[in-house]
């Protein structure tokens, strides 16, 4: 009997135990494509949003709580982005490493913008809040250079998690840093057509792409998604489409698209759809790839003349 019960224990013995390699959680889709890519080989970092939760306030479920709790390395963007997240990550055990990437050396940081025709001070769609104007606009991933940044801290992060695991993880490293670069002339190359051409996003999300690459958003639908707009704010929005010149209004998907169709009836606007979170793409090391090329996919597609 001892024999039998030997022989079934012992290939668990044996092999690794998941439960003793460090844990590393990620808040969001992109940042945990840019993370896994780092630590291809040596293990798989948690995902807690995984993009397409509820658009209204998010709260943790138990299984992210306990995730967090035995988490040994925590990347998230900050408290300009995941509010729900402040409470718990005051939880995090004492060993618990936490990387604040608005904090993060080598990023380009903008400040969010207010008044007029953008927003502020705004809760939105996926568990974040805006800082009042002043504040960290926390989108920061949409700029390709800002992920080489977070490559680079990601990469010295799990260097200290794992050293044993240096070399992968430098190799890993370069190779991504290197798609990344060919990911930013290939973005350059597809928006090229589209700079100058004037359009609304549902939210104030994307000025990292706009900055990066030079585009004409001249406005956001929505002051706060949570709440629908009123019908003065409407009326604004439809006033700005006309004096703007604006080709194309961009819903999200975590957003009704009945606010879209209202603001550009008889504009002659079109109708597109952005998501600055991947929110029905795959997590893995592509998803950061994928999501990038959909964005400006989704706006030359949109923005483009009609073809005779």
């Amino acid at each position: 009997m001892h024999k039998k019960l030997l022989m079934v224990l012992l290939p668990l013995l044996l092999a690794p135990c998941a439960w003793a390699q460090p844990k590393v959680v990620v808040s969001i889709k992109p940042v945990h494509a840019l993370v896994a890519g780092v630590m291809e080989g040596v293990g798989t970092p948690e995902l807690l949003l995984a993009g397409g939760e509820s658009p209204h306030s998010y709260a943790l479920r138990p299984s992210q709580a306990r995730a967090l709790a035995a988490a040994q390395l925590v990347f998230w963007v900050g408290p300009e982005l995941e509010t729900f997240l402040e409470r718990p990550l005051r939880s995090l055990s004492g060993t618990a490493r936490l990387v604040t990437l608005s904090q993060a050396q080598g990023l380009t940081l903008l400040p969010v913008r207010g008044g007029g025709a953008w927003a502020a001070d705004h809760s939105h769609g996926h568990g974040h809040a805006h800082a009042p104007t002043g504040g960290i606009d926390g989108h920061l991933w949409l700029d390709p250079g800002n992920a080489r940044a977070i490559v680079t801290l990601a990469q010295s992060e799990l260097e200290r998690l794992f050293p044993e695991e240096r070399e992968r993880l430098a190799a890993n490293a370069a190779r991504l840093l290197g798609r990344l670069e060919a990911l930013e002339a290939e973005l350059a190359q597809t928006l090229d057509a589209v700079r100058e051409v004037p359009y609304l996003v549902f939210h104030d999300a994307y000025q990292y792409l706009e900055q990066r690459y030079g585009l004409n958003a001249v406005g956001a639908i929505s002051l706060n998604p949570e709440r629908s707009p009123g019908a003065q704010r409407v009326r604004e929005v439809q006033r700005l489409i006309r004096e703007r010149g604006a080709r194309c209004v961009f819903a999200e998907p975590q957003f009704t698209p009945r606010l879209v169709a209202t603001v550009v009836e008889g504009s002659g606007a079109r109708q597109g759809v952005l998501d600055p979170l991947g929110a029905e793409l795959p997590a893995g090391p592509e998803a950061y790839f994928r999501l990038m090329r959909a964005l400006a996919e989704n706006l030359r597609t949109c923005l483009e003349p009609d073809l005779p």
